[in-house]
């Protein structure tokens, strides 16, 4: 992969490693669980400071280590490092000379929902005909994206990187250092408004994602969102929209809909009807995307199709698991914000139930919402419907707020649980979920609800 002499050279590495110039790595990793051998091992300063273990990644097989200039760690005796002024930037440098050097060709994928299944969308399109490597799991900030591109196969061909935030100036870099072909912008919502303010905001954050856009590639945007017009005008890249009003570059008719499927019809092959093996109608808009890149990189109509209908969502995302007594689950869990939440229970209330089943939601809280956290937490008793969701379980000190509204409803029935009750929420579901029903979970990461789906979930064979 690399050789010492290539990698200090990379880093602007500040020692003399000259005597170390036969070692070759052939891996990077900052997590010592997961260094092997020959692997360089980046010790970034998180909760714990990575010099700390220096010990544990040689024993596990690094055969050298970035060193942070100033480092109060003992280093260890007849070992090479590079010394460098920063080690995630020194990864950061590296990652960005490697995706030059293999030289894929990058597609950017940011938004406020819908980012990692888009990513899972388009990589599956493009699959059907390139070697295509994309971020697993959400490895999508500062340390993911550049440790996905260091991990991709020498031989890949096209590149999905997913590119996430929570403040201003975040996917810049990012951008800056995947120079990516064609980039997209899924949707403007209501995430991380603790820090961005507004949706204004966010529509200016992820817009960051066109400062290493090349100038010759494609930017695909949203069409119904009046806050990016501004910001699109006068860039040089050609410009697609998608939606579903009918009036955008790629749009969609929603023709048929099932417990686990969505089937449309699209603009840009006529005649032909698209399956993806996903819920909710927001999903099309996703799919779209996946329509735009495929064409752009010059797919046939079978190979989106095909892509599409062959489609495998990352971990909790919009998936159907089976509950211990047979009940059915939509694991929505990772992550939340009032957009997205919308979306999903306006999903949830649409599927079809067994005879004498009923519809079960468990919300938890919805992280980074700043000043306005307990009125959007509020808002979300708009889209809860006693007559199609029968039970909601409110999970965390901001339902509490959502609590006091579907109090005022009639023939609703709720529950709520504090933090400090997170047993009592699992006996309560245990209690109101009955085999012939389907129990959707919603809430933002930190809330941990993937841990009481896996909690629930029947053990599989």
């Amino acid at each position: 992969m690399f050789t010492l002499i290539e990698i200090a050279d990379i880093v602007k590495a500040k020692n003399d490693i000259s005597r170390w110039s036969e070692v070759i790595i052939k891996g990077v990793e900052f997590d010592t669980r997961k260094v092997v051998e020959n692997s360089l091992f980046v010790p970034l300063k998180g909760t714990r400071d990575g010099h700390e273990f220096i010990d544990l990644a040689i024993e596990n097989g690094a055969s050298v280590s970035f060193w942070e200039e100033g480092t109060s760690y003992p280093k260890p005796k007849d070992f090479p490092l590079l010394i460098v002024e920063d080690c995630l930037q020194a990864m950061q440098d590296l990652a960005h000379y490697f995706v030059k050097k293999i030289a894929p060709r990058v597609v950017g994928i940011t938004g406020s929902n819908g980012k990692t299944t888009t990513k899972d969308m388009v990589a599956s399109v493009l699959s059907q005909k390139f070697k295509t490597y994309k971020t697993q799991g959400n490895f999508n900030n500062e340390i993911g994206l550049p440790y996905t591109i260091l991990h991709m196969p020498s031989d890949t061909e096209t590149l999905v990187l997913e590119m996430g935030m929570n403040h201003k100036d975040e996917i810049r870099p990012l951008s800056l250092l995947a120079e990516p072909e064609v980039a997209a912008i899924t949707i403007i919502g209501e995430s991380h408004l603790e820090y961005l303010g507004s949706r204004q905001g966010v529509a200016e954050a992820k817009m960051e994602i066109t400062e290493g856009l090349s100038h010759n590639g494609e930017l695909i945007v949203p069409g119904e969102e009046p806050l990016l017009t501004s910001l699109l005008a006068n860039l040089p890249q050609n410009i697609v929209t998608f939606g579903q009003k009918g009036t955008e570059d790629v749009t969609a008719d929603i023709v048929d809909r099932t417990k686990t499927a969505i089937t449309f019809v699209t603009n840009h092959f006529a005649g032909r009807k698209f399956t993806i093996p996903v819920v909710g109608d927001y999903n099309v808009n996703n799919a779209l995307i996946a329509i735009a890149v495929g064409e752009y990189f010059g797919l046939s109509e079978d190979d989106i199709y095909a892509g599409l209908a062959s489609l495998r969502l990352t971990h909790s995302r919009a998936e159907w698991r089976k509950a211990w007594n047979g009940a059915d689950i939509l694991n929505d869990a990772y992550n939340a914000n009032p957009t997205a939440m919308r979306l999903v229970l306006k999903t949830f209330g649409q599927i079809d139930l067994e005879p004498m089943g009923k519809r079960v939601a468990v919300l938890a809280d919805m992280g980074e919402l700043g000043t306005d956290s307990a009125a959007m937490h509020r808002e979300m008793s708009d889209v809860i419907d006693s007559e199609k969701i029968s039970v909601v379980l409110l999970y965390g000190q901001w339902m509490k707020n959502l609590a006091v509204e579907l109090a005022e409803k009639e023939e609703m029935t709720y529950f709520y649980f504090p933090l400090e009750e997170r047993e009592a929420l699992i006996k309560k579901i245990k209690e109101v979920l009955q085999p012939q029903d389907i129990i959707l979970f919603k809430g933002s990461n930190s809330m941990k609800l993937a841990e009481i789906v896996e909690g629930i979930s029947r053990k599989q064979d």
